[in-house]
């Protein structure tokens, strides 16, 4: 019997995709006097281009970025500090979010968000999306010294609830961090993608109002 509900972060309860274009559009407005002759278009599809969806350092692509735009030397720190310090502020959930984890808590689910980051980072993130009261248990990599794709993280957070890993469904959108690291540490799996049609072992959904019927299926 299935007991508790684990989700990843970013591009699953976060929807990271807007929530970016969002910061970056204002991060340019904000310090517009260092891009001179740069268009914001080109700016912010850099970034994204950069970005590889979350996946790289933003020192280095504030980097690529200001000797790639002949930018002066400080703005690197600079927008790397304003990033740091103010992406949360632009943070939106995917729609349907509050419903869906309102009706799990409802329905006698524990609850708990699994994420690969920096932990004041991803802290302010999920306190900007008003999420954190849901939860019983949040795991944040560098606070735990741990990351996914490791089943470390997945045994620690079932440890944590009392549960063993067929008692606990995984929810992400990374098909290797997420989806197969949570089946080879034995918990079931339900892939979050982004209304692209694939072929999967695994339960897929891309919106959140599937999700309940999904776990239902999985009991």
């Amino acid at each position: 019997m299935i007991k508790a509900v684990l989700f990843d972060l970013d591009n699953t309860l976060l929807d990271r995709d807007e929530s970016i274009i969002r910061f970056i559009e204002s991060q340019y407005s904000r310090m517009k006097y260092i891009f001179i002759d740069i268009s914001q278009y080109y700016y912010v599809n850099r970034f994204i281009e950069l970005d590889k969806q979350g996946y790289e350092p933003k020192e280095k692509v504030y980097n690529v970025l200001t000797q790639e735009l002949s930018l002066p030397v400080f703005a690197r720190d600079l927008l790397y500090e304003d990033y740091m310090n103010h992406f949360h502020q632009y943070c939106v959930p995917f729609s349907h979010i509050i419903d869906t984890l309102s009706n799990l808590k409802q329905s006698g689910y524990q609850l708990g968000i699994i994420t690969n980051g920096l932990t004041d980072f991803q802290s302010a993130s999920i306190k900007a999306l008003r999420i954190e009261g849901f939860f019983d248990l949040i795991l944040i990599s560098e606070k735990e010294k741990i990351k996914k794709p490791n089943a470390k993280i997945f045994q620690r957070a079932l440890n944590r609830l009392q549960l063993s890993p067929e008692e606990a469904i995984f929810i992400g959108d990374h098909y290797e961090n997420d989806v197969k690291a949570a089946e080879n540490a034995g918990l079931h799996s339900i892939w979050k993608i982004r209304n692209q049609e694939v072929e999967s072992q695994f339960p897929t959904f891309s919106d959140f109002t599937e999700l309940i019927f999904i776990i239902e299926k999985l009991q």
